[in-house]
């Protein structure tokens, strides 16, 4: 494609930048050209966000029904399976996931909640209790309309 090809299509770029993807110049040489975004890219990326939205409002439900702790809505937040916050947790999987238990959860210790809340970036009250719907996801996951 040629630099004056690139496409221009408004998206999910728009609060955030540029994006850089190689064209051909007018010599015939690849060389770096900026897009703000691309129709195709634009569709995906809402599909994306639109699936990570319900994982979450899920977690939410799955919380309130007693089904999960609270690291659950947190983990979904942050886009993590049990697997990656395992390795940043410095955990095995199997603790990961018997702290996804509401009745575990209640009695994690004090310097474990405290890594969780650091490694999520929220206090450990925070990480105890469940966001209200209004205040919604601590990490940007909104989707891009």
């Amino acid at each position: 494609m040629e630099i004056k090809d690139v496409p221009q299509d408004p998206g999910i770029l728009d609060d955030y930048g540029r994006e850089i993807c190689y064209a051909v110049d007018q010599n015939g040489n690849y060389s770096l050209a900026q897009s703000i975004g691309w129709d195709p890219k634009n569709v995906a990326n809402r599909q994306a966000w639109q699936l990570i939205e319900k994982k979450i409002n899920k977690a939410r439900i799955d919380i309130l029904d007693g089904k999960l702790s609270p690291i659950g809505f947190y983990m979904a937040c942050h886009q993590m399976d049990v697997a990656l916050l395992a390795q940043y947790m410095g955990l095995y999987r199997w603790q990961v996931k018997r702290h996804l238990k509401p009745a575990v959860f209640k009695r994690i210790k004090e310097r474990v909640l405290e890594k969780y809340a650091a490694l999520f970036n929220i206090s450990v009250d925070e990480l105890k209790t469940l966001p209200k719907p209004a205040m919604d996801c601590p990490v940007d996951c909104q989707d891009e309309d």
